[in-house]
């Protein structure tokens, strides 16, 4: 299915508009006065009513059945939050949400170590970079920043695969729903799930505060617009081409964690996470690269069966 450039405009700035406010999350849950689990257990619930509201509006899609892939995004995306929410306290919020957005390049490197799929020589390059720059914003991390940079740099980076398998059970969903029917099913399976993740760990549930609370309501709002907003547009863009643009999302995150917590960051962070945008991007390049020599045309990014 061809996407002609005119078409992809609107998507296109969807998706930027859709990351950018995805960038507030690792603010938000520093503020939510929770523990890092339920902060996504609250966002999920705050989300919720106003994507029944939104599914069930006159003229709308309407709640219906789920399918297996609204189900697994659901799976995938509590593993995600709840991987990354941990990351997002025990390091820095740049390195958190940088190490997070590895996602293409696993992807591949997957492909490669189990199923033989080849990368082109460009790929190479991009690991070298990837690792390269999360060596460096690992080294680099100042003390205060987390309550173990390490080990936080570590979980962001696990994040990779989790939000590799919610993009592409999305994607899937999106054959046959719409954004706002597969956000609200995915967000109701998470829910119970999110919960559970947070009893688990002994956390706390409840907000001290008000602002704690504001926090967690601003997460459910965030959720619907940035969520159901990267869903909408990959019902109309590759997947490469929404990766590679919601790259702004650490971008957006690392300004304001500047602005709102002070965590600057040191010229080897600054370095590594340019090195690791730059892999994002390249790796994206190669595989659009070798499709082309196979095929002679560029991919649109297919749905997996």
């Amino acid at each position: 299915m061809s996407h002609p450039a005119a078409s992809r405009l609107l998507p296109l700035m969807v998706v930027l508009a859709s990351a950018s406010v995805l960038g507030l999350a690792p603010i938000l849950v520093r503020l939510t006065e929770t523990g890092p689990a339920a902060a996504g257990f609250w966002r999920f619930a705050f989300a919720l009513p106003l994507l029944l509201v939104l599914v069930g509006r006159p003229g709308g899609e309407g709640l219906r059945r789920p399918s297996k892939w609204m189900l697994l995004a659901g799976l995938f995306f509590t593993l995600d939050l709840s991987f990354w929410h941990y990351g997002i306290v025990m390091t820095s919020v740049a390195n958190a949400t940088v190490l997070c957005n590895l996602t293409p390049v696993v992807v591949t490197l997957i492909g490669w170590m189990f199923f033989r799929e080849r990368p082109a020589r460009l790929f190479i390059l991009a690991l070298a970079l990837a690792m390269g720059g999360a060596l460096a914003m690992a080294a680099g991390a100042r003390p205060g920043q987390g309550t173990n940079p390490p080990l936080g740099d570590l979980l962001s980076l696990t994040v990779s695969f989790w939000y590799a398998g919610y993009f592409l059970a999305v994607k899937a969903a999106r054959t046959t729903a719409g954004a706002l029917r597969v956000t609200f099913w995915a967000t109701l399976a998470g829910l119970p799930l999110m919960g559970a993740v947070s009893l688990g760990m002994g956390e706390d549930m409840i907000p001290a505060t008000a602002a704690g609370w504001a926090a967690c309501v601003a997460m459910g709002l965030m959720h619907v617009a940035g969520q159901g907003g990267v869903a909408w547009a990959l019902g109309r863009l590759p997947a490469a081409i929404t990766a590679v643009t919601i790259l702004i999302q650490p971008l957006v995150a690392a300004g304001l964690s500047w602005i709102v917590f002070g965590e600057t960051l040191a010229p080897v962070q600054a370095l590594g996470g340019a090195l690791v945008l730059a892999a994002i991007v390249l790796a994206q390049w190669s595989n659009r690269a070798g499709a082309e020599t196979k095929t002679g045309a560029a991919p649109e990014g297919t749905a997996p069966a």
